[in-house]
């Protein structure tokens, strides 16, 4: 994939790579969501057949996930072995929080200071952030082993997750009656992501379940 932007100084802290992890941290509480889908028998549809269904093109529908699907896609093509191939294999449990176009678009304009017109102008600077590192933000986004539904993540409060990238993120409820609740990454310094109302439960009754978030989860202070 030919890169369109050399990485800055800013962006180059995000290459640090990381070891792979399973499960929830040490600290987290009793309550951490670790949930089955509300079925006796859970199904296997991948989290990249989820992504795939409204196509490989980019679109001016900010709301939803083509650039986690074209990134997805990006790492795989590139590293075959990748750990992000577990989002292609609906018998492994998971959850994933997808960022939204719109997301991108954000971590694009804090990255480069410009706001950009396009998905793919989005993708080129998420690109060129090299595929290891795409890699390494993907799986940060990734929770193994488990199935968290909306449900069980909002009565979480304070739980902390480990994900595959190896990191962690902290679960924090603000008003669980309307399911308005954020992710705590690493970045102390820039908004949380928020998860979407409306985005959550992604593929239910599988046990690979996904939630749609406002913003790009930051494995490193930036």
């Amino acid at each position: 994939m030919k890169l369109r932007r050399t990485i800055t100084a800013t962006t180059a802290a995000l290459a640090l790579t990381f070891g792979l992890g399973i499960g929830l941290s040490p600290g987290a509480q009793a309550a951490a969501p670790a949930v089955a889908p509300a079925t006796a028998h859970p199904g296997t549809r991948s989290l990249a057949e989820v992504l795939a269904a409204d196509g490989s093109r980019f679109d001016r529908r900010w709301g939803d996930f083509d650039i986690v699907d074209a990134a997805v896609r990006a790492v795989l093509a590139a590293k075959p072995t990748s750990p992000v191939a577990v989002l292609a294999d609906g018998t492994v449990p998971l959850t994933a929080f997808l960022p939204t176009d719109e997301a991108f678009r954000v971590l694009a304009h804090d990255l480069t200071h410009r706001w950009y017109r396009s998905e793919q102008q989005v993708f080129g600077v998420v690109a060129s952030l090299g595929i290891d590192t795409v890699e390494q933000v993907l799986l940060y986004h990734v929770v193994p082993g488990t199935t968290i539904t909306a449900r069980a993540a909002l009565a979480s409060d304070g739980a902390s997750l480990t994900t595959a990238q190896g990191g962690s993120i902290t679960v924090d409820v603000l008003f669980r009656p309307l399911g308005i609740a954020q992710l705590v990454d690493k970045d102390p310094d820039a908004p949380n992501p928020f998860l979407i109302p409306w985005k959550l439960d992604l593929n239910t009754g599988n046990l690979q379940v996904a939630h749609g978030i406002s913003r790009v989860l930051r494995p490193v202070d930036l």
